[in-house]
């Protein structure tokens, strides 16, 4: 997943980067509501984490603004208000869900996962097909039974393929999702990851193929 984290909150919002960071998703973090406002305006994400309590601009503030432009990423709110009213104005601004501090971190990233898979229709963490799966809480990848191991960048782009099957995606759309705004990937990272990752799905009936001058496609093969 790729994730914006709006929140001012110096030591919450490391925790939830570690967090994040270790199950291998690129989260990047903004404290001000005014500054992520304005990278919301030009950036895309899977999804946003956004507390209420900020500077510049309120939560609510800034989930107006993306509902107005017609962005409809998903929100997921962090608040310490516990109040109905307070939870009942975030949904009906347009936050996708809520959660009160304290909150448990597990909670958090299965919530993302949700929010990410109701966007593109995925019904479960898991994509099977054939002796192919693929669990995106469990982050591995298996062909018949085998753990294919993959490596983090692997399986963010594994990630990203199969929730864009069909669909050809240029090289800066597949850097974008993959890496922070912090990381600079070397000019051929992206080959280099997509021929490691090729070579692991052999056998198996997802494919990714290059289109000359255009990008990456993804499908899948139901005669693997």
């Amino acid at each position: 997943m790729r994730i914006l984290l709006v929140e001012d909150s110096g030591d919450l919002s490391e925790a939830i980067l570690e967090r994040f960071r270790g199950e291998g998703h690129a989260i990047d973090l903004e404290t001000d509501g005014a500054e992520a406002e304005a990278l919301l305006r030009h950036a895309s994400f899977d999804v946003v984490i956004l507390d209420i309590n900020l500077p510049s601009m309120n939560g609510y503030e800034v989930l107006r603004a993306m509902r107005a432009r017609g962005d409809r990423t998903p929100v997921l709110v962090l608040t310490a208000r516990s109040e109905i009213d307070d939870r009942i104005v975030g949904l009906d601004v347009g936050a996708d869900d809520y959660m009160i501090k304290p909150f448990d971190f597990r909670e958090l990233s299965a919530r993302c996962r949700a929010l990410v898979r109701r966007r593109t229709g995925e019904a479960s963490n898991v994509f099977v097909h054939g002796a192919f799966e693929f669990d995106r809480g469990a982050r591995r990848a298996l062909l018949g039974g085998v753990d294919l191991e993959l490596r983090q960048r692997e399986l963010q782009v594994l990630e990203l393929f199969l929730g864009q099957l069909g669909r050809v995606l240029t090289k800066d759309e597949v850097v974008d999702r993959i890496y922070t705004f912090d990381e600079a990937p070397s000019l051929n990272a992206i080959e280099q990851t997509m021929t490691r990752l090729r070579k692991k799905l052999e056998g198996s009936p997802v494919q990714i193929r290059t289109i000359r001058g255009l990008g990456y496609i993804a499908s899948i093969n139901d005669a693997s």
